[in-house]
């Protein structure tokens, strides 16, 4: 038998895997953030008020969104244990039944964004702004059932350490985006110009593209073959689903913690007018083009983790905790440099509007600052969910952000006056929080590893409990 490998060259090892698997989910995170950067630039171009129609519809979209594609997310850490366990006959029955859940899900979503959106007067948003965004939500509602679908159909593939996928149609997604948004925005031949509308339709039509294309993919691959996941249909199972709400629904609340303080946000400042709206949107979607980042990187490791927790190796599990630290904080420094020297020109590339430019442009600099609490609260995420750490993580990200960042946010900009800029000091401090509270979390979690750590032996579902 050779000697183990010293710790060094394992995590030299374990750095190379983890950024190998990520790299495509970083991609594919990007191409997502440049779709919205794209219906952006699409918006400010046509006008102001439709770059602030699209901010409201946009937050109404994926405010409540981030709960099922946050739930969804257990698919992953469960295929990648059971993988690791070679219990690979399990993951099929598993993933039809995320697909039930998924289409439960999407029906949700298709009914709020049937009804919320019409509601919007009432929460004080600008009267201008109130039907472009109204049409934005109600064509955009048709494509939310498929990217409810593609996400189980990723989660399921990631799972496998097979990202390439995400990465793929994420660009593929993003090449038909431009063309159509822009036709259906301003008009092209036959095609009527149908503003804010126009992009939600067009984003609607790609999400229908993205999930047929990644079916088709998954049942005509070798690769996906052996693991038959559409031979059959299966009625749902409530027991399984139900365990996968158990694991999954804390992590949906937690990314809903998270997004929504910016969500929230974006529509309390809509109450200050088309220009803090607008400017907002440019930031907001600049600062989520760099959380792509760790948020790919974090997703690669819960992968991992959880491979490395369900082969029963302990000291993997570390190894994969930490190489995602170490490439999250790289990662970080180089991003929040390119906020910190490039704030100017990156705004210069969505508006021609003076004033938006401006204030856009201070707002950047608050987003250079919350680059290493937001990639090391991910990150730590990340690794807790490889653990089936959940609930507590919920617990904490609402006490982050809804206790302290919310709360301070709407003093400083709103009670004293401070404006955007006051709103998003008040999101730094309560990502800073979550950051403190996730890493202490996880060097928690950490230390409670038993050695060995063997799979749990859940139901022949392939399902797994939350933690404690």
């Amino acid at each position: 038998m050779n000697p183990p490998a010293p710790p060094a060259p394992r995590l030299r090892h374990e750095l190379r895997a983890t950024a190998t698997l990520g790299l495509p989910l970083v991609l594919g995170h990007v191409s997502t953030g440049l779709i919205n950067f794209v219906d952006n630039v699409i918006a400010g171009h046509h006008g102001t008020r439709t770059l602030a129609s699209v901010t409201v519809g946009t937050a109404l979209l994926w405010l409540p969104m981030m709960v099922p594609i946050g739930t969804l997310i257990a698919l992953t850490a469960s295929v990648s244990q059971l993988d690791g366990a070679g219990r690979r006959h399990e993951i099929a029955p598993l993933f039809r039944q995320a697909l039930w859940l998924g289409l439960g899900l999407g029906a949700l979503m298709f009914a709020f964004l049937s009804a919320v959106p019409l509601a919007l007067g009432a929460f004080g948003i600008a009267p201008d702004i109130v039907p472009g965004a109204v049409a934005f939500a109600h064509a955009v509602r048709w494509g939310v059932p498929a990217l409810i679908l593609f996400f189980c159909m990723r989660y399921l593939s990631e799972g496998l350490h097979w990202t390439l996928p995400t990465m793929l149609l994420g660009f593929g997604g993003l090449a038909v985006l431009a063309p159509l948004g822009g036709a259906l925005t301003f008009g092209a031949g036959p095609l009527p110009e149908m503003g804010a509308a126009g992009l939600g339709a067009a984003s609607a039509t790609v999400m229908w593209l993205q999930a047929l294309a990644f079916a088709a993919y998954l049942a005509r691959s070798r690769r996906f073959a052996p693991l038959a996941l559409f031979a059959r249909l299966e009625a749902p199972r409530p027991r399984v689903i139900g365990a996968l709400l158990a694991t999954g629904l804390p992590i949906g609340i937690t990314v809903l913690m998270e997004g929504g303080l910016f969500i929230v946000t974006a529509l309390l400042i809509a109450r200050l007018g088309e220009v803090p709206a607008a400017a907002h949107q440019i930031a907001i979607n600049v600062a989520a083009l760099c959380f792509m980042v760790p948020m790919g990187l974090a997703e690669a490791t819960t992968v991992r983790v959880g491979r490395a927790l369900g082969s029963g190796d302990p000291d993997g599990v570390r190894r994969a905790a930490r190489a995602g630290y170490v490439i999250v904080l790289a990662t970080q420094t180089l991003s929040a440099l390119l906020l910190l020297l490039g704030h100017d020109a990156i705004v210069a590339v969505y508006t021609r509007d003076a004033a938006v430019a401006a204030l856009a442009s201070v707002l950047l600099l608050y987003a250079a600052a919350f680059q290493f609490p937001d990639g090391i609260q991910v990150m730590s995420a990340g690794a807790l969910r490889g653990l089936r750490d959940t609930r507590v993580p919920m617990f904490l990200a609402m006490a982050s952000y809804w206790g302290l960042g919310m709360p301070l946010g709407a003093w400083l900009g709103l009670g004293l006056g401070g404006g955007p800029q006051g709103m998003w000091a008040g999101l730094t401090v309560g990502l800073a929080a979550a950051a403190v509270l996730m890493g202490w979390r996880l060097a928690y979690s950490l230390r409670r590893l038993p050695a060995p750590v063997p799979m749990p032996g859940p139901a022949p579902s392939g399902t797994v409990t939350s933690g404690a």
